[in-house]
């Protein structure tokens, strides 16, 4: 198996590999997101958010969870393909699927110490932060690199 293959985890997987980094004292950080082109917006995102602790684990949306959320036409690429390409990236430890509208039932099996999500959001309204927060973790919001998102790329391309 290729090693960032390897990075890709079942729920069941990736909460056994998160509670045996805690053991070992080590910061968890979670995010989540479609991540459908990868582009230095989210790069620099997941970089910081990596930053935060020790592991990152990314909770990454199935393609059905993508087409719900962002519609019919998307994602771009199949969910095994934006989860091959987040894994390579060498500040990302775990990927694991979620196929709900929000990541809170991954969130809430997986009781990371850190949840991060861009600074769009509001820390007080970030799914999870209550089942983080109540666990004695911490929830931080990250600044985005300005002009970067893949809605923008897209309509680009169509232009184009």
């Amino acid at each position: 198996m290729e090693k960032t293959a390897g990075k890709i985890k079942s729920v069941t997987e990736a909460k056994a590999l998160v509670q045996a980094w805690q053991r070992e004292n080590l910061q968890v950080v979670f995010t989540n997101g479609c991540f459908d082109l990868l582009h230095l917006g989210h790069v620099d995102y997941l970089e910081k958010a990596r930053n935060l602790g020790n592991r990152l684990v990314v909770g990454l949306n199935t393609d059905d969870s993508v087409s719900r959320f962002k519609g019919p036409e998307r994602p771009l690429q199949d969910q095994h393909s934006r989860a091959r390409v987040l894994a390579a990236l060498q500040f990302v430890d775990l990927v694991v699927f979620f196929n709900d509208d929000t990541p809170l039932n991954l969130i809430a099996e997986l009781a990371p110490n850190i949840l991060v999500k861009g600074s769009d959001y509001l820390a007080e309204n970030i799914v999870g932060a209550d089942v983080v927060k109540n666990a004695g973790g911490r929830v931080e919001t990250i600044e985005f690199v300005p002009g970067y998102s893949t809605t923008k790329i897209v309509e680009k391309i169509k232009r184009t």
